[in-house]
């Protein structure tokens, strides 16, 4: 797959995501989406993950952040 492949997917992915987060109220489902979506590395998929700058590296690891809020949103949501 080409990067900029990648990055239409991961876009796509995201903009489900959120939507079906804010709009849809479908927590359980914008957590798959948005894990969907870390799939397709919208940087480049050659580099290793210490070579790559520390605002990918934040990027990411604050859309893994959005994933897991996600799913405990869901958990607490379903509980009450």
């Amino acid at each position: 797959m080409k990067t900029s492949f990648n990055k239409f997917l991961y876009i796509g992915f995201l903009l489900l995501g959120l939507y079906q987060a804010f709009f849809s109220k479908y927590y359980m489902q914008s957590a798959a989406s948005l894990g969907i979506a870390l799939a397709f590395d919208p940087f480049n998929t050659e580099q290793k993950w210490n070579d790559r700058p520390k605002w990918q590296k934040a990027v990411l690891i604050i859309h893994l952040i959005l994933v897991f809020t996600m799913f405990g949103l869901e958990i607490v949501l379903k509980s009450k």
